[in-house]
């Protein structure tokens, strides 16, 4: 029997029918309190070697109805080695046909990024002594809003780099993975230049509950962060609230 599995970090999807393997009917979800939605993630599990054809449906009701031309799934066996499933689009709905290998297989709008990695990613940088940790606040559902800061710390540049503002583009968070990287590798020259001439502020992950509630674009209170710059709440965008408090006056900044 197939199963349907969305009660993980990032996890979203809506069944509609899962009855017939040739006709596996699903729509993606709202984001929390928001009516954006984009994003969807799920485990499929009891359909081992068998055919299967599956349906995105109602896609003209997401926020980025033209992304869904030309894309292709994202697809795993062991939620770490990622792949493309190819599909079809013909306007509303998305088509795509497999015969899974195993008996556990996930799909996702992205390479997901989760919240284990992310802690994993502060706590790995903090085995260099280069880098000072800071928790800026926490966000509505008490999820901390992790601070790096690394370089000369009397350096005239200060530098600041936020990403994954919308929780649902998860390459922001691997870039910020391949930054430090970069950035702590110590005996590149590259890096060491970096470290000497600035001083870095990053925020790799801005919006970890809607992160972790599997949305596209909002926060848990439904709040889009990119919106909240000029006049964050703690209510509303309590992320862009604490990092506003933090960086006043140091206005050299990036955002992904």
């Amino acid at each position: 029997m197939i199963k349907v599995n969305t009660k993980f970090d990032a996890g979203s999807i809506e069944i509609i029918d899962i009855s017939d393997v040739n006709n596996l009917r699903f729509k993606i979800r709202n984001d929390t309190n928001s009516h954006f939605k984009q994003w969807f993630y799920f485990e499929l599990s009891g359909a081992l070697g068998q055919e299967l054809t599956i349906k995105l449906e109602d896609l003209k009701q997401t926020a980025y109805p033209n992304a869904w031309k030309n894309y292709n799934v994202v697809t795993s066996y062991d939620n770490s080695s990622w792949f493309r499933t190819e599909c079809e689009f013909d306007g509303n709905t998305l088509t795509f046909n497999i015969t899974p290998e195993k008996n556990k297989i996930y799909f996702a709008y992205f390479e997901p990024y989760s919240y284990a990695r992310h802690v994993e990613l502060i706590n790995g940088a903090l085995n260099s002594e280069n880098v000072i940790y800071a928790s800026l606040g926490e966000t509505k559902e008490g999820r901390s809003i992790d601070l790096l800061v690394l370089g000369n710390k009397k350096a005239r540049n200060k530098i600041w780099i936020t990403a994954r503002q919308h929780p649902g583009e998860t390459m922001a968070e691997w870039f910020m993975e391949g930054l430090i990287d970069k950035l702590l590798e110590g005996a590149d020259a590259t890096s060491t230049k970096l470290l000497k001439d600035n001083v870095f502020y990053l925020v790799p992950n801005m919006n970890p509950d809607g992160a972790y509630n599997g949305n596209l674009r909002v926060n848990s209170s439904g709040t889009n962060l990119n919106r909240e710059w000029l006049n964050p709440s703690q209510e509303k965008s309590p992320e862009v609230f604490w990092v506003r408090q933090k960086n006043v006056g140091n206005w050299s900044w990036a955002i992904f």
